[in-house]
């Protein structure tokens, strides 16, 4: 619940994003949200309530890490100013297939013939949902490719991390470089929004994604990612249905008939990750 709670979080992140994209740039939007989501997280996470939460042993790393998740969320705005949520979101579920391809060559952890065949599978959705050469998507699909390749560098760079800073740390950096890199240049498209409405969803951008990303801790520590991370897909149902109500697009069979290709084959790469952590020779016990 806590997760399936986290994408409903997420859902509505992209739909205020979206929203706003209509009248002022998504550069804006952006900082918004972090600034927002900072201003929340700090009031648990900083170095009065946590000292040693800003020391890493890998700064750089961190530092790397954090501009990846930025500029993969700036993509994923750009793109929301002219491509349908549920477009959007069946594009970057392609991210666990990039990290488990990406696996291999940055952390030695290689893909067996199985799991490349859902890896190939899993590409095959995409192209279906973005259609290149055949007067698909608008370009901006690729802007959503460039995201998801962003966010797959940005998973791996996580695991990474894990070895040697906490949790606490690698999520205070998150937000804490995107806002120092945000800010100075805030002046170069900042526009004050003309309504109360804008305000309240340039705020909400902030509380949507710190209650998703919350509620993604709290459901990790309860279960195994291996549990969990099926019910991520459970995300379309949320965008379509946002998209339908609050923009009224539905999308198109091909949209559909890829995300349908690129979850079943993302279950399946899930289901090849649970069997190969079971131990050989464990006793079954379903």
């Amino acid at each position: 619940m806590m997760m399936c709670a986290a994408v409903v979080c997420f859902s509505l992140l992209d739909a205020a994003a979206k929203w706003l994209g209509s009248s002022m740039q998504a550069m804006q939007v952006v900082t918004a949200r972090y600034v927002v989501s900072v201003a929340l997280v700090s009031i648990v996470l900083n170095p009065w309530t946590r000292p040693g939460i800003a020391r890493t042993r890998r700064p750089w790393l961190q530092g790397f890490r954090s501009l990846l998740l930025l500029v993969s969320t700036a993509l994923n705005f750009f793109a929301l100013n002219y491509l349908q949520l549920a477009e959007t979101i069946s594009i970057m579920f392609a991210t666990p297939f990039l990290v488990a391809l990406l696996a291999g060559p940055l952390l030695g952890e290689w893909a067996g013939p199985r799991r490349m065949a859902a890896i190939a599978v899993g590409f095959l959705g995409v192209l279906v949902v973005t259609r290149p050469g055949l007067g698909g998507l608008h370009p901006a699909a690729l802007l959503s490719v460039c995201g998801a390749f962003c966010y797959a560098f940005y998973s791996l760079s996580t695991r990474m991390l894990a070895a040697s800073d906490s949790s606490e740390t690698t999520m205070f950096y998150s937000g804490i470089v995107g806002v120092v890199v945000m800010l100075p240049l805030l002046p170069l498209f900042w526009s004050w929004p003309t309504d109360g409405l804008s305000w309240l969803l340039l705020i909400c951008t902030g509380v949507f994604g710190t209650i998703g990303h919350w509620l993604l801790i709290l459901a990790h520590r309860r279960a195994p990612a291996t549990v969990l991370s099926p019910f991520i897909y459970s995300q379309i149902i949320w965008m379509v249905g946002l998209g339908w109500l609050v923009f009224g697009q539905i999308p198109d069979r091909y949209t559909l008939l890829g995300a349908a290709i690129v979850i079943a084959s993302g279950l399946y790469l899930l289901y090849r990750e649970r069997v190969r952590a079971v131990p050989e020779g464990s006793a079954r016990l379903d």
